[in-house]
């Protein structure tokens, strides 16, 4: 493939993300474009040509942010394909960031959803300028006239101004790479400025260690300069600097408004974070540019290597991914039943999902992860307030005043027909209605304030369920109120369990203390005497099972003689059995840790 130009004009120049809701089309479209621009060999070209990893394939997802350099009609695209889900909508802030136009991409047959509106505010609030884009006009159940008279009223985006394209057939797409070229700005910049460069995402290397994805702003990088981070201060020289055509290739120099790569031999992963900005150390920049906002983790859990001497493995690779995923948050935690390891925050529990099964396999790890749980306020009677996101972390109820729990601000869009079984699911979730509106005669938005542990477990899934997949779902925080909330603790054979502790509502107490002692009473190995499982709340016991003992037929040796015998051996078993009871351990074996704390049962 042939090295770009050393130096391109910024009138040159688009830089566009692609944004939408989940599976509306947007790893389709990457590919055409790859396709029409003729940037990948027509033999090596694959569906979700972007997607690097297996797990994106798998579950048919974009989970990060993707940039690739396309030429099309004598101009540069930098087209940065960015995830649909709610819970990555950090990877989407980054991308948006970085770019000066967006493709909004709705779905012929299914219309705008809740991530479509999301996504667009926060390309309307970056001032990009957005393209209205209606992808799969080729399926018989596509309706683009409904889909553009929805566009307008609901977004504002005239209806003349859409555009209709098929990702899989790819027609329209050309016509859609003009409209690119014409109505998105080229971007700004002094390229004799002192340099200022954005680092929007990074990903550890173990060969060339860490590999930055970065905009120019001001100024040009050179391949020859000594760069410093303005925000951690430290000096690197470079060893490349290039683009992605989507294969890596090495360039000169890059001027302003131009999208690409950077290897410095970083080997610190604290030392490139998304957000920083680089400048030259020899002609500094006086301002660094606006990073990004740290985004606040909604979901905790626990994450513990099932092999104790995993720990410091388990540390690195922790390490390694927040550089390549920002949101997560992490700090060392210990359990008298796991031992030693980590309390990690996520954006919600697809994301929490995800980055287990990375570590699982990017870093060949075996963890246990405990139940999910959020942030509570617990205000004591002393006056002071503490940050509860660890259930084993409450304080006794006799010095608790109040705890208070996170809400949320959700919004469902739904096809009518489902409405009233929208609306259950909600009512039983503690939901409180805020809004409704008709979008049109056959869809409504629903606006709702939940509490965040009601949404955390399967209320997506179950939403999913009632609505054939029709209904969608975005989120918000909207602050914190005061709920009747307690510490339901699990007891085998008398002693706590703190992996299986969890703060519910009161209402839910009896419900949650039932179900995970009938669980454990069929993972639970039996002993040689009874274990007793209690579900406590506070000292009261809502819920018992109680795993049977193993029976040793002692009377098999007894082929006649006198009943006292028998009585006398009998006897016996039962001295021994409650003599084990007493200095007897449970040991709970750590695949029914795994088991008990499946978030899909």
């Amino acid at each position: 493939m042939a090295t770009p130009p050393t130096t391109v004009e910024t009138s040159k120049i688009r830089n566009f993300s692609i944004i939408s809701h989940v599976d509306h089309g947007k790893s389709t479209l990457s590919d055409r474009i790859l396709e029409i621009t003729g940037a990948v060999d027509p033999r090596l070209m694959r569906a979700q040509y972007l997607d690097s990893m297996d797990i994106e394939r798998e579950r048919g997802i974009t989970i990060k942010a993707q940039n690739v350099r396309v030429h099309f009609e004598g101009h540069i695209l930098q087209l940065i394909d960015t995830p649909g889900h709610v819970d990555f909508g950090y990877e989407v802030s980054r991308s948006l960031a970085a770019c000066e136009g967006a493709l909004l991409l709705v779905d012929a047959s299914q219309g705008i959803q809740a991530q479509t509106l999301a996504n667009c505010y926060q390309a309307i609030e970056n001032n990009l300028e957005i393209i209205a884009v209606l992808n799969k006009i080729d399926l018989p159940a596509a309706d683009p006239e409904r889909c553009k008279e929805e566009l307008e009223r609901v977004l504002g985006l005239p209806a003349n101004e859409v555009l209709s394209i098929s990702a899989k057939t790819g027609e329209g797409v050309p016509e859609l790479l003009r409209a690119v070229i014409a109505r998105i700005p080229a971007p700004t910049g002094d390229p004799d400025a002192p340099l200022r460069a954005l680092i929007f995402d990074s990903y550890y290397d173990q060969y060339r260690g860490v590999i930055s994805s970065i905009r120019i702003v001001d100024g040009t990088l050179r391949d020859n300069v000594k760069i410093r981070m303005m925000q951690a201060g430290a000096n690197h020289d470079i060893e490349e600097i290039g683009v992605r055509t989507p294969d890596m290739v090495s360039v000169k120099q890059l001027g302003p408004g131009e999208v690409g790569f950077i290897v410095a031999s970083i080997r610190d992963v604290g030392g490139a974070r998304s957000g920083e900005t680089i400048t030259e150390a020899a002609r500094p920049a006086t301002k660094a540019l606006e990073g990004y906002l740290d985004p606040k983790p909604m979901v905790f859990c626990g994450i513990y290597p099932i092999d104790g001497d995993d720990l410091p493995d388990l540390r690195d690779s922790l390490d390694k991914l927040k550089l390549n995923d920002a949101s997560i948050t992490y700090e060392p935690e210990s359990s008298k039943a796991l031992g030693f390891g980590f309390r990690c925050g996520f954006l919600g529990l697809l994301h929490m999902e995800i980055v287990r099964e990375r570590l699982e396999r990017e870093f060949d790890l075996a963890l246990i992860a405990t139940a999910p749980s959020v942030v509570y306020r617990a205000f004591l009677t002393d006056g002071t307030e503490i940050d509860i996101d660890n259930p084993t972390d409450l304080p006794d109820p006799s010095r608790l005043n109040h705890i208070d729990e996170p809400m949320l601000d959700i919004s469902i869009l739904t096809p009518a027909e489902y409405l009233g079984t929208v609306m259950d699911l909600c009512q039983s979730r503690r939901a409180e209605m805020k809004k409704m509106d008709y979008l049109s005669t056959e869809r409504v938005e629903l606006r709702y304030s939940i509490p965040l542990a009601e949404v955390i477990i399967d209320f997506f899934d179950a939403l999913k369920s009632r609505t054939k997949g029709y209904a969608s779902l975005d989120y918000e925080q909207s602050g914190y109120i005061t709920s009747q909330l307690v510490r339901v603790d699990l007891l085998i054979n008398h002693e706590p369990v703190d992996a299986f502790s969890t703060i519910v509502h009161k209402s839910n107490a009896d419900f949650y203390g039932r179900r995970m002692a009938e669980r454990l009473k069929e993972l639970i190995p039996r002993q040689m005497f009874d274990v007793p499982i209690q579900a406590t709340v506070g000292g009261r016991v809502i819920a018992r099972q109680t795993v049977k003992a193993r029976r040793k037929d002692v009377l098999a040796k007894c082929y006649g003689g006198d009943i006292t015998r028998k009585r006398k051996l009998l006897e016996k078993q039962k001295e021994g059995k409650k003599r084990m009871k007493n200095l007897g351990r449970v040991e709970v074996p750590q695949e029914a840790f795994v088991a008990a704390l499946k978030l899909e049962d």
